[in-house]
C-alpha cells in the first residue's frame, strides 16, 4: 500500500485513476506549449502510451480506446509525460503536425470568454485544417 509521502514525493509511478478507471490526460504541444486537448485515459490507454509513444485515449462516450490521428492522421508523438504530485492528472507534451481539434482548429481551445458579458465567446484560434476532408459528414 503506497503512503501519501510515496505517490506526493516518491519516485514511483503510482497512477490515480479515479471511480470510472480514468486519469485526466493533458495534451500539450512540446514546442510550442499551447494546450492542444484534455481527454482522459484508463490503465490499457496509458500502457499503450508508454509502449508505442503515441497518444492513445479512452472515449467515455463511446466507451473504447482510441488512438488519437487513427481517423484524422494528426497523431501524438509523446515526448514526455508529466505527472502531478497527486499523480492523479498528467500532461503529455507531444509533437504534432497538424491541427488536433475534430472541428479544425489547432487546439481544442480555440476560444476565449469575452468579459464582459460573460456569456460570450471569442475566437482566439486559427483553422489549421478542413475537417469535412477528413471526416465527411461525422463532424
Amino acid at each position: 500500500m503506497s503512503t501519501k509521502k510515496d505517490i506526493e514525493e516518491g519516485a514511483e509511478f503510482i497512477p490515480k485513476f479515479d471511480d470510472n478507471g480514468l486519469i485526466t490526460a493533458i495534451a500539450q504541444d512540446s514546442q510550442t506549449g499551447q494546450i492542444l486537448m484534455v481527454a482522459y485515459m484508463n490503465q490499457q490507454a496509458l500502457e499503450i502510451t508508454i509502449q508505442t509513444g503515441y497518444g492513445t485515449y479512452f472515449s467515455r462516450s463511446r466507451q473504447k480506446l482510441w488512438r488519437k490521428g487513427e481517423e484524422s492522421g494528426h497523431v501524438q508523438k509523446v515526448e514526455q509525460i508529466l505527472v502531478d504530485c497527486d499523480q492523479d492528472c498528467l500532461i503529455l507534451k507531444v509533437a504534432v503536425d497538424a491541427g488536433q481539434c475534430h472541428v479544425g482548429y489547432r487546439s481544442c481551445f480555440y476560444r476565449a470568454l469575452k468579459t464582459p458579458p460573460a456569456n460570450k465567446l471569442e475566437f482566439i484560434g486559427d483553422i489549421a485544417y478542413d475537417p469535412q476532408k477528413i471526416y465527411g459528414k461525422k463532424s
